[in-house]
């Protein structure tokens, strides 16, 4: 388990990080989110001891993180450092056993690696003969292959494309399974939704979101409606908690409150002459969360 215990980090007079909790169990992944300068990349600097917290303390399994426990981690930065004159194999090698890993122990991993991933390439290929995408993928399997316990991957989708970012999203998930604490981040929202038990947003290093992403999005109430009928905008407009409303290309009603409890005089509207193909009442959605608050004085 790792724990975060009310970590603050400042630079003279800017405080990068302040008062930062939280836990992340054995199988649990967790997406730490915010702006650029939020804080995040000084939260997994602190987290590797790159850099000293000014207050609080890291715990590894109940005991302060030190260096004995570094081989224990993987930490997929976001400036790649990769070597583009050696070969796939003799730097995943070179990686491995600067975690105290054989030689012997590491060969075949990588080829279940490289096929897991996809990465287009031969093992003996110079990593320059190699894609920016397939690059990163071999980033990534250095990261992972002398089976970390705690693995830290700050943006790990950025530049991937759509096949990539799924290839990818589906190692972080073996990874859970296999029992690791993964802590990321992405500005990817749909990722973030898509794999994180829970999270955490940074403003100015300050939390300004945390908990589980359902339970984050059910706070901000069901103020979302999408609707398939003969409704029109203007027919919405004057129902007491509606903000607004608009018609999507494909001819769906979105309609957004201020207040939830409008969504059943909308619905009674609607079915007024019978059946209606859908009608759906969400919370916002991640992203527009995270607009929300990242435009939104600090709390």
């Amino acid at each position: 388990m790792l724990e975060f215990k009310n970590v603050t980090k400042t630079f003279g007079d800017v405080t990068a990080v302040q008062d930062l909790s939280f836990k992340i169990e054995e199988g649990q992944i967790m997406g730490l989110i915010g702006q650029n300068g939020a804080g995040k990349t000084t939260t997994f600097r602190l987290l590797l001891k790159f850099l000293r917290a000014n207050e609080g303390q890291i715990f590894w399994n109940g005991q302060e993180i030190s260096a004995d426990d570094y081989n224990i981690i993987g930490y997929l930065p976001e400036e790649r450092g990769l070597y583009p004159k050696l070969s796939i194999r003799d730097q995943l090698i070179f990686f491995a056993e600067l975690k105290g890993k054989k030689r012997k122990d590491i060969e075949p991993k990588i080829d279940y690696w490289m096929e897991k991933f996809q990465v287009k390439g031969n093992k003996k290929d110079k990593l320059k003969k190699l894609s920016k995408g397939n690059q990163q993928k071999v980033q990534l399997i250095a990261t992972l292959l002398h089976d970390p316990k705690l693995v830290i991957l700050d943006e790990p989708f950025s530049g991937l494309d759509p096949v990539n970012a799924g290839i990818l999203q589906d190692g972080i998930l073996e990874l859970k399974k296999q029992g690791a604490c993964v802590i990321f981040s992405s500005h990817n929202m749909n990722n973030v939704e898509q794999i994180c038990d829970h999270l955490i947003m940074l403003k100015s290093g300050q939390t300004v979101l945390k908990g589980k992403v359902s339970e984050i999005r059910r706070s901000f109430g069901r103020t979302r409606i999408f609707l398939e009928s003969d409704l029109t905008p203007q027919d919405v407009s004057n129902i007491e908690g509606v903000k607004n409303a608009f018609v999507h290309e494909d001819g769906v009603l979105e309609v957004v409150l201020t207040d939830e409890k409008a969504g059943k005089a909308i619905f009674d509207l609607a079915t007024k002459q019978g059946y209606i193909p859908m009608f759906n009442q969400q919370p916002p959605t991640l992203e527009e969360i995270f607009r929300m608050k990242a435009g939104a004085p600090n709390e």
